[in-house]
C-alpha cells in the first residue's frame, strides 16, 4: 500500500474494503474521486513457474498490506487509501539508539554487561552527515534534544544535514513512516514532516503564534553546516530554513552556516554518463557538485577541531533580491522555445492533523486545510540564462552549457505539468548563433560564449580555482573538473559541435 517496493506498509486491521476508502485524483489539490469498494480489495497477485518449470501461474490472494484492482491502476492518477491499521512501530526510539550508541563509543570504557568499548578513549570528535531523509533526521534529532546524552554530555560536535529542505521527521508518532519522502508538489503531498519550526534560528509562526527553533540548547547544540540545492527551494520549502514564516530573512545562530548549491538538483549523481529525461519533459540536471561535499567536510573538521570558522553562508536573500516570490521569478526566467515552466513552487498550507498530533497521534488522515495560503515559499532569482544568481555556483554553473534548474516537469499522462519528484532540468544552449536565431532562443549560444572547447575548459578551470580561493573546493579537485570539461563536457552535455 506504500506504493514503493522498498517500504513496508502497516497491516490493515480489516481486509474488508468497505471498512476503508480508496480515492483517486489527477493532482494533489484536485477533488478526490471515490473508488467503489467492490472495485478493489485487500489482496495481491502471487505467481511463478509451474511444476517442472512448465508455464506461469498466478492468483490473487488476500493480503493485509496490499490492495488490488481487477481493472488495474491507471497511470496519471494519485491513488490514496485510508484505512485502520494495526501493529504500530516505535520509530521515535531510533533517535535514542543513535544518541546512546555514539555516546557510549565516545565516553564509556565498558557497557553495562562489562564488554569493552572497542573505541574507548580513541574518539576526539564526533560528526554526523545525512542526506535527504537522514538530513531531516539530523534536524529532528537536534530539535528533540537528543544531542545531549543521559548524562547531559554533547553527542555530536558537528553535523552536516544535506538536502533536508525545511523539514523534520514523521517519526515520533503512532503509525509513523520514517522512509516516506516529505511533501512534494505531486508526490507525498500531505506528509506532516514539514512543520514549524523550520529554521535553526528562533522565529514566530505567524499562523499559529508559536515561537520555536531547532537549536535551543546552547550547551549541547553542535556546529551546523546545512547544505541544500535549488530543488529544495522548489520542492522542499527550503527557503524556510533561513526565513521566517512570512518570508523575511532570518539571521542564523553563530554556530550555523547555510549554503545553497546553485542550479543543482536534489541528487547529483557523480557517475552519470549522459543526459536523460526519464519521466520528465527536460533532460535531468547534470551539474556535478561532489567536489563541494569534500570541501564542506574539511570545513566542518577545521571548525570543530581548531575553531577555524567556515566560509560565510552562501544563500539567496530577500534583502538583495536574490530570493524572490514565484511571480518575480517567472518574470526573470528566459522564454526558451518549446519550454514549459512550473506553475508554482511547492506550497505549504497550514494543515490540521487532529488534536492529538503534538502527543504523537494523527487523528485526521488526510488532514484538514486550515490556511490554504499558508507559509511564504520563495525561490532563487535567476540570471538571463535562467541559472541561479546566489549561492555556491559549481564550475559548471559559472561556465554553463545550458540552463540548469532545480525543477523538472512530469510528462504527458503522468501528472502532466506538475514538478517531477526531486529532479532538476538541463536545457541545452543552442550550439551556434545561427541555430539560436532560427529557434528564437534568447540565450547566447555555446560558440558565442566559448570560441572552442579549449576556451570552455579554461572557463571551468578559472571557476574551480575561484572556489578554491573561497575555501568552497579543494585544490586536488581542480584537475578532476578540468578533465571532465574536455570535449565540451561530453558525454554529460548534449553538445553537437
Amino acid at each position: 500500500m506504500s506504493g514503493k517496493a522498498s517500504t513496508r506498509s502497516y497491516p490493515s486491521n480489516s481486509q474488508d474494503s468497505r471498512d476503508a476508502t480508496l480515492t483517486r485524483r489527477r493532482y494533489a489539490n484536485s477533488k478526490r474521486i471515490p473508488v467503489a469498494s467492490e472495485d478493489w480489495r485487500f489482496a495481491r497477485v502471487e505467481g511463478g513457474q509451474g511444476l517442472d518449470a512448465q508455464g506461469i501461474e498466478t492468483a490473487v490472494v488476500p493480503s493485509d498490506t496490499n490492495i488490488h484492482m481487477a481493472k488495474g491502476f491507471e497511470p496519471g492518477w494519485i491513488y490514496e487509501v485510508v484505512y485502520t491499521a494495526k501493529d504500530p512501530r516505535v520509530h521515535g526510539l531510533g533517535h535514542v539508539v543513535v544518541r546512546d550508541l555514539v555516546s557510549f563509543l565516545r565516553y564509556e570504557t565498558r557497557d553495562s554487561a562489562g564488554n569493552a568499548n572497542p573505541l574507548g578513549g580513541n574518539i576526539e570528535k564526533a560528526y554526523c552527515w545525512g542526506r535527504s531523509q537522514t538530513g531531516r533526521c539530523i534536524r529532528d534529532f537536534l530539535y528533540s534534544g537528543n544531542n545531549a546524552d543521559a548524562a547531559g554530555r554533547k553527542v555530536f560536535d558537528g553535523v552536516l544535514p544535506h538536502v533536508s529542505g525545511g523539514g523534520l521527521m514523521w517519526m515520533n508518532h503512532r503509525f509513523s513512516s520514517v522512509v516516506s519522502p516529505a511533501g512534494q508538489q505531486y508526490e507525498d503531498h500531505w506528509n506532516c514532516a514539514d512543520r514549524f519550526p523550520f529554521s535553526y534560528a528562533e522565529s514566530t509562526d505567524h499562523l499559529t503564534g508559536k515561537t520555536d527553533a531547532i537549536l535551543k540548547r546552547p550547551d549541547t547544540d553542535p556546529l551546523v553546516l546545512h547544505t541544500q540545492t535549488a530543488t529544495e527551494y522548489w520542492q522542499r520549502r527550503g527557503s524556510l530554513v533561513h526565513t521566517d514564516t512570512q518570508g523575511k530573512d532570518l539571521t542564523q545562530p553563530d554556530n550555523v552556516r547555510v549554503y545553497m548549491w546553485a542550479s543543482s538538483q536534489h541528487f547529483a549523481d557523480p557517475n552519470k554518463k549522459s543526459p536523460a529525461t526519464g519521466g520528465c519533459q527536460n533532460y535531468t540536471n547534470v551539474v556535478q557538485t561532489s567536489m563541494l561535499f569534500r570541501a564542506m567536510l574539511d570545513a566542518l573538521d577545521a571548525w570543530v577541531s581548531d575553531g577555524t570558522p567556515p566560509p560565510d553562508s552562501r544563500i539567496p536573500l530577500g534583502s538583495d533580491a536574490t530570493l524572490v516570490p514565484y511571480a518575480r521569478w517567472r518574470e526573470m526566467f528566459p522564454s526558451i522555445p518549446g519550454g514549459a515552466i512550473p506553475h508554482a513552487a511547492n506550497s505549504l498550507p497550514l494543515l490540521d492533523f487532529g488534536t492529538g498530533f503534538d502527543s504523537g497521534i494523527l487523528d485526521k488522515e488526510p488532514p484538514d486545510i486550515i490556511d490554504a495560503e499558508g507559509y511564504a515559499i520563495l525561490v532563487p532569482a535567476v540570471d538571463a540564462d535562467g541559472n541561479d544568481l546566489a549561492g555556491v555556483r559549481a564550475p559548471m554553473v559559472q561556465a554553463p552549457l545550458g540552463t540548469y534548474t532545480g525543477w523538472n516537469l512530469r510528462s504527458r499522462g503522468h501528472g502532466h505539468g506538475a514538478m517531477y519528484m526531486f529532479d532538476g532540468s538541463y536545457i541545452p544552449f543552442a550550439d551556434t548563433a545561427e541555430e539560436r536565431e532560427v529557434t528564437g532562443d534568447p540565450r547566447a549560444s555555446n560558440v558565442e560564449r566559448y570560441e572552442d572547447t579549449g576556451a570552455y575548459v579554461r572557463a571551468i578551470e578559472k571557476a574551480a580555482r575561484t572556489l578554491v580561493e573561497q575555501r568552497l573546493m579543494l585544490e586536488e579537485d581542480v584537475q578532476r573538473c578540468v578533465a571532465a570539461a574536455a570535449n565540451w563536457g561530453r558525454p554529460l552535455h548534449d553538445v553537437k559541435l
